[in-house]
């Protein structure tokens, strides 16, 4: 479904990440992880259009994404769920979904909300109250159900569990668990490689803005030297 070919991203002359290739398939999970500063949201904010491509390709099912619009990535079925949430705060639960499903017919704004609502069913307690008044938890499943109201066959979720307690961290994997069982493509970007590899498919390691291991989530377990090198120092930030 996703396939980036040699791509080299950053920030005006500033390069970020450089020739990264790695493919998606359908219907899987893949965790792309490493310490803080490897590059990591560079990525997935380039796969969304909101990052420069300075080189390379980045292809989504089937079409070169070159110049193509952060918004009309959102309309051939990408969603993003930004490190932060950066939710409109001043705005209600509700609000903030029925902004997430802008880009999909206003009559499947109802079908699309309850279908976030039985995923989080905190937020149906919470639909007339402020972004800006949840807990960290609660805007995390805030964030996650407003990328799910744009109805994507591939969801970016930027740093899962970033400052959120176990119990929270708990939902959210079991939330992706079940987005994937319903063939939801999955992207995940995490420092949390335990929790990561629990759920994914495959794996990419990035240091530095580079590439320097990539495989199954299996085969990423059992190498104890790799987890010693990269990922037990990624886990520890």
């Amino acid at each position: 479904m996703l396939r980036l070919e040699a791509m080299s991203c950053g920030y005006g002359p500033f390069s970020a990440v450089a020739e990264l290739t790695l493919q998606v398939a359908e219907g899987s999970v893949f965790a792309l992880i490493g310490a803080n500063g490897a590059g990591k949201s560079s990525t997935i904010m380039a796969i969304a259009g909101h990052v420069d491509l300075h080189g390379g390709s980045i292809t989504f099912d089937g079409r070169n994404l070159s110049g193509v619009p952060a918004r009309q990535r959102v309309r051939a079925g990408m969603g993003l769920v930004p490190e932060g949430r950066r939710l409109f705060s001043d705005l209600t639960v509700d609000e903030n979904l029925t902004i997430g499903g802008y880009c999909r017919a206003a009559e499947r704004t109802p079908e699309n909300r309850a279908r976030v609502l039985d995923l989080f069913p905190r937020l149906k307690e919470r639909l007339d109250q402020a972004a800006g008044s949840l807990s960290g938890g609660e805007q995390q499943m805030l964030a996650m159900g407003r990328a799910l109201m744009t109805e994507p066959r591939l969801l970016m979720i930027d740093e899962v569990s970033l400052g959120l307690m176990p119990k929270m961290v708990d939902v959210c994997y079991d939330v992706i668990r079940r987005l994937k069982d319903r063939g939801i493509t999955i992207l995940v970007v995490e420092q949390n490689t335990s929790r990561a590899l629990e759920v994914a498919d495959h794996v990419c390691v990035l240091e530095s803005g580079r590439q320097v291991w990539q495989g199954t989530a299996a085969e990423a377990r059992a190498d104890s030297g790799l987890v010693e090198a990269y990922l037990g120092l990624a886990e520890a930030q």
